[in-house]
C-alpha cells in the first residue's frame, strides 16, 4: 500500500532535532522524499543519513533561516536535487533562554524574532514561488500554544520574544492561508504544547520546573516530539485537502482549559 506522502518532495527546517528530525524519519516512512536542513551541517547530515539506512530517500542541507540568501538556496536546492517541493515544515525556533547571557533584551528580542518569524516568513515566501507554478502545496509552520495563549505565572516577565513571534506566525499562518487559496497552496499552523525538545531541555531537567509544566497539561504529561509529527503528517497529506488557514493546538487540552 503506497505511504500517505507518496510521490511528494518536502522541505524540513529545523531537521536537525526534534520536531524536525521525528516528521522527517515519519515523512520518510509514508513514501515522501524529505531535505532536512539545520542550521548545522553535521546535524543535517546525521537525520538525513539515518533516514536513509531506514530504506528512506533524503538529502542534508545546511542554512541560516533568518538570512534571504539562505533560504532562497535552501527552496532551489531542494527543488533542483529532489524534483520539486511539495510540503514546506518550518520547525526552525529559538527560545532567549539560549542566547548569550551578555545579550541584552533588545539583542535577544531581535535574534528570536529574526529566526522564528522572519525565517518562518522568508522560507514560505521562497517556496510558495515554486508551489504556485505547480498550483499545489502545504505549509506547516510550527507555532506554539504560547501563541494563543499567555505563559503562566512566572515563565515570563512580559518581554519574552518567544511568544510574541509564535503570535506572529498564527497571524502569519492565517493571512497566507486565505491569500494563497486560490493558488492551490494551503497554509497551517501547529501549536505544541510543551513538549520534550532541545528548546525545553533547561526547563524539563529542573525537577520542579517540569512537574508544574506537566501540572499545566490536563492530560498529565508532556509531549513527544513524534506526536507533533504525526499532527504534521496529516497537514501534509491530501487528507487535510480543505483546511487551510487553521492553527492546530496539540496540546494535551492545554488551551482548552
Amino acid at each position: 500500500m503506497a505511504g500517505r506522502l507518496e510521490g511528494k518532495i518536502a522541505l524540513i527546517t529545523g531537521g536537525g532535532s526534534g520536531i524536525g528530525d521525528a516528521a522527517a524519519h515519519l515523512f520518510a516512512t509514508e513514501g515522501a522524499r524529505v531535505a532536512v536542513a539545520d542550521l548545522k551541517q553535521e546535524d543535517a547530515d546525521r537525520i538525513a543519513s539515518s533516514v536513509v539506512a531506514g530504506g528512506g530517500d533524503a538529502i542534508a542541507l545546511s542554512g541560516d533561516v533568518s538570512q534571504r540568501s539562505d533560504c532562497e538556496r535552501m527552496v532551489s536546492e531542494t527543488v533542483d536535487k529532489l524534483g520539486g517541493i511539495d510540503v514546506l515544515v518550518n520547525s526552525a525556533g529559538v527560545t532567549p533562554r539560549y542566547a548569550p547571557a551578555e545579550w541584552d533584551f533588545e539583542k535577544k528580542w531581535d535574534w528570536v524574532v529574526s529566526i522564528n518569524l522572519k525565517g518562518t516568513m522568508m522560507m514560505s515566501y521562497f517556496a510558495v514561488e515554486h508551489m504556485k507554478g505547480q498550483g499545489s502545496g502545504s505549509i506547516i509552520n510550527l507555532a506554539s500554544i504560547i501563541g494563543l495563549v499567555g505563559y503562566a505565572e512566572g515563565l515570563s516577565d512580559g518581554f519574552n520574544p518567544y511568544p510574541h513571534t509564535k503570535g506572529g506566525v498564527v497571524q502569519l499562518t492565517r493571512d497566507m492561508g486565505v491569500a494563497l487559496a486560490k493558488d492551490g497552496v494551503r497554509v497551517n499552523s501547529l501549536c505544541p504544547g510543551f513538549t520534550y525538545t532541545a528548546l525545553t531541555k533547561t526547563l524539563t531537567d529542573d525537577s520542579d520546573a517540569h512537574a508544574r509544566l506537566v501540572s499545566l497539561h490536563p492530560m498529565g504529561r508532556l509531549g513527544q516530539p513524534v506526536e507533533i509529527a504525526q499532527a504534521a503528517l496529516f497537514l501534509a497529506s491530501d487528507e487535510s485537502s480543505f483546511i487551510t488557514g487553521a492553527n492546530i493546538p496539540v496540546d494535551g487540552g492545554y488551551t482548552a482549559q
